[in-house]
């Protein structure tokens, strides 16, 4: 598991704002050792066949990498105090996170392979896996697998080689389990989940049960880096769970999705990377999560393109540290469309309507000092509920330097630091304004559960030790 992208601390150009997407031009090489005509799969009670067709080809989208590292030091902010970076909801780390105002918060070179980018599979010696009933079917070698068929109670376990790169090719399989997901990747170097030009539907209907130490959560889960990406559809429906589950990476640089769970739609303990794909997602909790319980300087979220249409009870986008938007059209309807405790927004077309924040920065790894909200492009939609809500909500410092940014609420803009409209167009209830609205004195709640220890200056209202949490 590669970290770089969050701990390497390098200087940065301006943001180049026309590049978004995914392409193989800036793509990592990754190649495969050969696929075996022997592969090694193991189907309790089936045998596997070999299926010779090819695999069409299809067109990359545009993309373009943007700088990597510097160093954030809020020049000309003033001072902010009130940090509670003793709470118990903070993850430590041990690295610092370290932000250049105006340049890539993460470093976006190698995000992505050009195996990631390619949406589809040479299966000319790919095996043919037929799905059934009441089966595990054990996949322990590197190779390309297309997986055919309808099941209940059948899992795709896939326990290989630390080193072997595994490519599922769903071909309108449709497999409905009790209770254990149906793509289980216990080991391997990388898992491709890649989609034909066919629907495949994956579900799990009741509650999860645990893999010996492994609590399984998800109808996909994956202990190490997964890939999903393709042409067709994959609906996943988990009544109790999590949609996806990933320990490692999870990245999505192609297909549609409909995702419906019970707790978080996608979910990712280092990254979740997104540069490309159509998403329809309803979640009972977040819509995508990223969080490391054990390592706070990462858990990140960056997203370059895609589609996205997004209802979820909690939070539509919430990563610990850096979330990264770079281009894509998101439309959210949650509680708090973005968290994070490092928000940027470079690109990209957002529309928010929230019951909570529409934007929310808050404080939840040692490894980002200050809780900011940094917006340098795209084009941005907030529309508030009635109540103790806010538009865009930093337990630190909002900046913004470019894009368009409209903003409808009684309370728009709500920050315990500096609030600095450097460039762009900022709209207040339909009015354009030249700097950004002073905090409304006694309102506001933190969404990770606030800041400081009596609230912003001046008030008793702010974000004291018993602020909302969220």
């Amino acid at each position: 598991m590669k970290k770089s992208a969050l701990t390497a601390i390098i200087l940065s150009s301006a943001i180049c704002m026309a590049f978004t997407g995914c392409a193989a031009n800036t793509a990592v090489s990754e190649t495969s050792a050969g696929y075996a005509d022997n592969m090694a799969v193991t189907v309790q009670g089936d045998t596997s066949e070999a299926d010779d067709s090819a695999a069409a080809e299809q067109m990359m989208r545009g993309f373009g990498g943007r700088g990597g590292f510097g160093n954030f030091n809020n020049a000309g902010a003033g001072s902010f105090s009130g940090q509670n970076t003793g709470s118990s909801s903070v993850i430590s780390s041990d690295t610092a996170i370290n932000v250049t105002m105006g340049s890539s918060a993460i470093d976006t070179a190698e995000l992505f392979t050009t195996r990631d980018l390619k949406q589809t599979a040479d299966t000319s010696k790919a095996q043919t896996i037929t799905v059934a009933d009441g089966k595990t079917i054990n996949i322990t070698e590197e190779g390309i697998y297309v997986i055919k068929g309808s099941a209940k109670n059948c899992t795709i376990k896939v326990t290989a080689d630390k080193s072997a790169k595994v490519q599922l090719v769903l071909d309108g399989v449709s497999i409905t389990n009790d209770d254990f997901p149906a793509i289980y990747v216990v080991s391997a170097d990388k898992c491709f989940v890649t989609t034909s030009n066919k629907t495949s539907k994956l579900s799990v209907t009741g509650q999860f049960k645990a893999d010996g130490d492994t609590n399984t959560d998800a109808v996909i889960f994956s202990k190490d880096d997964i890939v999903l990406n393709g042409v067709g559809t994959l609906n996943v429906t988990s009544s109790y769970g999590n949609g996806i589950t990933g320990k490692d990476d999870i990245k999505i640089t192609g297909g549609t999705y409909s995702i419906t769970s019970a707790k978080d739609s996608i979910e990712a303990n280092d990254s979740i990377r997104i540069c490309g794909g159509k998403f329809t997602i309803n979640s009972k909790k977040d819509a995508l999560h990223c969080e490391n319980d054990e390592d706070g300087s990462v858990g990140w979220i960056y997203i370059s393109d895609g589609e996205f249409d997004i209802t979820a009870s909690s939070d539509g986008i919430q990563a610990i540290t850096i979330l990264q938007i770079d281009g894509g059209t998101l439309n959210i309807k949650a509680s708090e469309g973005l968290e994070a405790s490092y928000v940027q927004i470079n690109g990209g077309k957002i529309t928010i309507s929230a019951s909570d924040d529409g934007i929310n920065a808050s404080r939840k790894s040692t490894a980002i000092t200050t809780a900011t909200v940094e917006i340098n492009g795209g084009e941005l939609t907030i529309t508030m509920g009635q109540g103790d809500t806010d538009g865009i909500d930093a337990n630190g410092n909002i900046y913004v330097n470019g894009g368009t940014v409209s903003v409808t609420g009684q309370s728009t803009f709500d920050y315990d630091g500096v609030g600095k409209l450097n460039g762009g167009t900022v709209i207040v209830n339909g009015q354009k304004v030249t700097s950004l609205p002073q905090p409304m004195m006694g309102g506001g709640q933190g969404g990770f559960g606030g800041q400081g220890s009596f609230g912003r200056q001046g008030g008793f209202g702010g974000r004291g030790v018993f602020g909302t949490t969220t």
